[in-house]
């Protein structure tokens, strides 16, 4: 065991050239980051998770109750042992040939059966108020967070001047402020680790724990090799757009659909200027060029700065993909143009109303990708139905929930 311990703690890997794990040892007149710190967020993260409970207990459900959001769930189906097992150990989503199979087993019609499973299948569905209380909580924990860590980079130079990010490398002292931040954020992605199990399910969930698993090992990783400064500014720039996107579900959870189109927006705006625009010219600039400058390479900066690009490429290629496979659905084709009819009416749980715009889901056109990389990013935020409406008695549904 101690040779893998010394094996992983290759000095030459972490640290520059003529630099030794004893340089950075605590003393009484600085304090550097230390492994063993690590450790601070379990026990941390447990009291997050904790602080969670009740606030969503005592602060979120009486918030949403009072704005006449209820926890009534979606209706219950007829009990049915046959329908149950094959819902459960088969298929969730029978085909023409088992639904015909079922109809004669049980004397149903097909109608009846698909009936039967749409309603087995929401009953899966969370209530409005529960992804409200999470919601909340959510935004809560990013506001705080976010104004805490633009409080605190505001004193600091790096800030001000990314090469400070560097002088004086690894040498740098470990501020009371920039070890609660870092242990803080860490602890909150342990917390997120380990509640994403008993959380709302969602179909990202495989996506979800892989980020939260990437952002633990950026966060040790920085932290084990000082590389702190430069780190603040990325969990800072990371968290801008949380608290965004946590008020606009918010909003729409209460029906608030005008707020909600303005705070997605804005979410959308503070999303692609911080991840593909200030992070690459500012974040990665300092980390690739001004660090070499500087300190020189070494194995582990070229590790960090890889951990760093490849996040961002794959934002890049999976936005070009979006935009690419959008133009036909199931050979059907999406144009956006303002209505001549009638608007276009949000129904259920809708995340964005797209009035005055209406989606004309008729005829086969080229559409602009631009407006269908807009609908991909509606439906990856949860859009519920949308209709569109023609007469007062006649509506077709154009977009299923997820």
């Amino acid at each position: 065991m101690a040779g893998i311990l010394a094996w992983f703690w290759n000095e030459r890997f972490w640290l520059p050239h003529n630099v030794t794990w004893a340089d950075l040892k605590n003393t009484e007149e600085a304090t550097f980051p230390q492994a063993e710190d690590l450790y601070l967020a379990f026990p941390l993260a447990f009291c997050i998770f904790m602080v969670r409970l009740i606030f969503e207990r005592f602060v979120a459900k009486p918030c949403a109750i009072a704005l006449n959001i209820q926890a009534n769930g979606p209706q219950i189906a007829q009990p049915n042992a046959i329908l149950e097992k094959v819902f459960t150990a088969i298929t969730k989503h029978p085909d023409e040939k088992r639904l015909e199979g079922l109809s004669k087993q049980l004397d149903w019609d097909v109608r009846s059966i698909q009936r039967w499973f749409r309603q087995r299948c929401n009953q899966e569905k969370p209530s409005t108020l529960r992804k409200f209380c999470e919601s909340m909580w959510r935004f809560s924990f990013s506001l705080y967070v976010f104004t805490y860590g633009v409080r605190f980079l505001k004193k600091t130079p790096w800030l001000w001047n990314t090469r400070h990010c560097w002088y004086n490398y690894p040498y740098q002292p470990l501020t009371t402020d920039l070890h609660y931040y870092y242990i803080l954020e860490l602890s909150f992605y342990w917390s997120l680790m380990f509640s994403q199990f008993t959380d709302i399910k969602r179909k990202d969930f495989g996506i979800m724990f892989l980020h939260h698993l990437v952002a633990i090992f950026l966060i040790s990783f920085s932290y084990v090799n000082n590389m702190a400064r430069v780190g603040t500014l990325v969990l800072c720039l990371h968290d801008s757009a949380d608290a965004l996107l946590e008020a606009a579900k918010m909003a729409n959870y209460a029906k608030f659909q005008k707020i909600c189109d303005l705070l997605f927006v804005m979410f959308a705006m503070v999303f692609i200027t911080t991840r593909l625009g200030i992070f690459p010219l500012w974040v990665l600039n300092t980390t690739l060029f001004e660090s070499w400058e500087i300190v020189g390479p070494y194995p582990s900066w070229l590790g960090s700065g890889t951990l760093y690009m490849c996040p961002r490429m794959i934002e890049v290629i999976l936005s070009l993909a979006q935009m690419r496979k959008t133009p036909n659905l199931q050979g059907r084709t999406l144009t956006l143009r303002p209505p001549p009819m009638g608007p276009v009416v949000p129904m259920g749980t809708s995340c964005l109303g797209l009035a005055p715009w209406m989606i004309n889901y008729s005829k086969l056109q080229v559409p602009n990708k631009v407006n269908c990389l807009l609908l991909e990013v509606f439906k990856s935020c949860k859009c519920s139905s949308f209709h569109y409406i023609s007469a007062p008695e006649t509506k077709l549904r154009i977009l299923k929930a997820f």
